[in-house]
């Protein structure tokens, strides 16, 4: 085999490892692959629930948490003073949080460059993309850039803050309420924040009125 040869075999090798899962995703599937096979678990079933988890019950709690600060002013000052105290309110549950406020002059953009740490109960389970190193490194050095790829244009009248998370401290972003959902219900307000818009990557909540019934 030439030097060229074993370049091309260690250049197939490395993008194949690249796109592999991890090793604790890969033992997951083997667990589940195991107990569907004995007839224990429904592998639809786990999706279904997967699913349910990563776009529904993480989602809707960080959503309560921002429609509840959209209708109660005191809610609001004491989540943006010390968010962990605050959300006991709703019975909810997460040590070492900061909640950020999106302001006509301020967008904040959450990344954990180290890691993937993220409040899981309370906007789901991380999108793949938050994990990813390209993101991670690219939020710090470039979040407009970063930002415009998510569809979010940023004016250079608005400052862009971003925070890094860490495993003893949580972030949580809480957008603007759009114009247009005054005298709305929390629960119907609580279905139109994303879990995007609380990590940041989603400015404009305005582009889901109409989804909501």
């Amino acid at each position: 085999m030439t030097e060229h040869d074993s370049d091309h075999v260690a250049h197939i090798h490395d993008e194949l490892h690249s796109h592999l899962p991890s090793e604790p995703a890969l033992r997951a599937k083997a667990l589940e692959s195991l107990l569907v096979e004995k007839g224990m678990v429904d592998s639809a079933a786990v999706d279904a629930w997967v699913e349910a988890y990563s776009e529904q019950i993480g989602p809707k709690n960080g959503g309560r948490i921002v429609a509840r600060s959209w209708l109660d002013a005191d809610f609001k000052a004491r989540l943006l003073k010390d968010a962990s105290a605050a959300i006991k309110d709703l019975g909810l549950e997460q040590a070492h949080l900061v909640a950020v406020e999106n302001t006509d002059d301020v967008h904040n953009l959450i990344v954990c460059t180290l890691c993937s740490c993220y409040p899981m109960g309370l906007l789901g389970m991380a999108p793949t993309w938050y994990k990813m190193a390209a993101y991670r490194s690219r939020a710090v050095r470039d979040p407009r850039g970063v930002l415009d790829e998510f569809g979010v244009s940023i004016s250079n009248d608005t400052r862009v803050r971003v925070w890094d998370s860490t495993a003893e401290l949580r972030y949580l972003v809480v957008p603007q309420q759009p114009v247009g959902t005054e005298g709305w219900s929390e629960d119907k307000l609580a279905d139109l924040v994303s879990r995007n818009s609380m990590i940041g990557t989603h400015r404009d909540l305005s582009d889901r009125i109409e989804g909501i019934s």
